[in-house]
């Protein structure tokens, strides 16, 4: 009885799934019969597309053959460089300057003691003073030139060339060349601004040495080695019109100059620079006034040669953890000068000439310390040494000491101190006292206050 009721009931199971079986191949052969529709509308579409394609590359094909080729276009025209509007614009700075001075002494009597007179010397004048202002534009010409021009403007209204120069920039092997007027590459202090000096005047050597400042109208030669350390060599000359020497009444060149810099840095925070120089100058008729022993107002004129030694040394520190608010600049120059030739007493009515020779020496040390961020505080000391100067008519007992009495032998000195306050990059503000005694006779009492302020853009300061 067991076995037929399994028999049955797997009967039973079996009639109910036999019509789904049937159904579901039925199903298949319906969606493989659409499948293959559908395959069949696709080829007949791409072959229809693909006879299209062939029938329109036939058509041109015929057209261009058909039809004569147009005329070659030009080629289009190269597009100008991208720049901007100021790309071809110098940069322009201008410089104000001013003073007042409170001097013991009159300026207008003022002199270095022992020293041939012929530059800018002394304190200026009292009172207010509209200082030396400066007018520069600066730019590249072109890849291989650069050009400056700074105009000065004094306290009277006069306009001069204080520099003119273009410079190479791309000159292989490290070797430059400038041309036009320039400050002289020889010593260290020659070459800067006024604008950028630590105090307001130049040192005493400077004042009788150079005039002040030495400027050439010529051509310098720089060339820098490709060493480890700064080691700069330099070669100038030009028409020699600057103090000491004078622009000769003939062709050719006059007033060669040769200098070397050598610098480096020790550790992080010092870094100095050193150097030595020569300036080699002629002079015809260099004229300067004095007062002879009858107390009349004669003109007198230097002619020969003048020739001038200078060794510099420059030390900086800045501490490499605090470079903002310490810092400590040490600076020293040492000026020997040799002329020999002629000197003429009262060129204008007597003109009696004699030889002369002389041997003069100065330097001067000075510091300035950055106590604070904008604060600085400097000291310098300067002096002079006449030497021995031997006048042919003097001599001679053609006439006396009395009669050149600027040449008679001193030792001018100086002791200078400043305080300065820059509230900015572009302005600052300085105090400073002098008690000089360049006259070698009355001390003069020095007080002066300056002002100076940049306008635009300015390059950066020597080391």
């Amino acid at each position: 009885m067991g076995h037929r009721s399994r028999f049955i009931a797997v009967a039973a199971v079996a009639a109910t799934l036999l019509p789904a079986a049937g159904q579901a191949a039925d199903d298949v052969g319906a969606l493989r019969a659409e499948i293959d529709a559908i395959k069949t509308e696709y080829a007949q579409r791409v072959g229809a597309l693909e006879a299209r394609i062939a029938q329109l590359e036939s058509a041109a094909a015929t057209t261009a053959a058909a039809t004569p080729p147009p005329p070659e276009a030009p080629p289009p025209a190269a597009a100008p460089p991208a720049r901007n509007s100021t790309a071809f614009n110098p940069a322009i700075s201008v410089i104000l300057a001013a003073n007042f001075a409170n001097l013991s002494q009159d300026p207008a009597t003022y002199h270095i003691a022992g020293f041939l007179p012929g530059g800018d010397e002394g304190p200026g004048k009292r009172s207010f003073n509209l200082g030396e202002s400066e007018l520069s534009f600066a730019a590249s010409v072109d890849p291989y030139f650069m050009a400056n021009l700074t105009a000065a403007l004094n306290g009277a209204g006069e306009i001069s060339v204080e520099e003119a120069f273009f410079r190479t920039t791309s000159l292989p092997a490290g070797f430059s060349v400038k041309g036009g007027r320039f400050f002289s590459g020889i010593g260290y202090l020659n070459e800067v601004h006024a604008h950028a000096w630590d105090f307001i005047d130049q040192p005493l050597a400077y004042q009788a040495f150079l005039g002040g400042q030495y400027a050439q109208d010529g051509v310098q030669l720089k060339w820098l080695a490709p060493t480890d350390v700064f080691l700069e060599f330099g070669a100038e000359t030009g028409n020699g019109n600057s103090f000491p020497g004078t622009r000769l009444t003939r062709n050719g060149l006059n007033g060669a100059a040769l200098f070397v810099h050598v610098g480096s840095d020790i550790g992080d925070s010092i870094g100095w620079r050193a150097g030595i120089s020569w300036l080699d100058q002629s002079a015809e008729d260099r004229a300067y006034e004095d007062v002879d022993s009858l107390d009349r107002l004669v003109t007198n004129a230097f002619t020969g040669t003048s020739k001038t030694w200078i060794v510099d040394a420059t030390l900086k520190w800045k501490p490499s953890d605090d470079p903002l608010h310490r810092g400590l600049k040490l600076q020293a120059e040492y000026l020997q000068r040799t002329e020999e030739g002629s000197l003429a007493y009262d060129v204008t009515d007597s003109n009696m000439i004699g030889s002369y020779h002389s041997r003069q020496s100065g330097w001067y040390v000075q510091g300035v310390y950055q106590f604070l961020p904008r604060w600085r505080f400097g000291l310098r000391y300067d002096a002079l040494d006449s030497g021995n100067t031997h006048i042919g008519l003097i001599e001679q007992g053609v006439l006396t000491a009395a009669d050149f009495p600027l040449l008679r032998p001193g030792s001018p000195s100086r002791i200078t101190t400043m305080f300065d306050w820059s509230l900015s990059e572009f302005s600052r503000l300085r105090a400073q006292y002098a008690w000089d005694d360049a006259r070698d006779a009355q001390v003069d009492h020095e007080f002066m206050l300056q002002y100076i302020f940049a306008l635009g853009a300015h390059g950066a300061h020597k080391f």
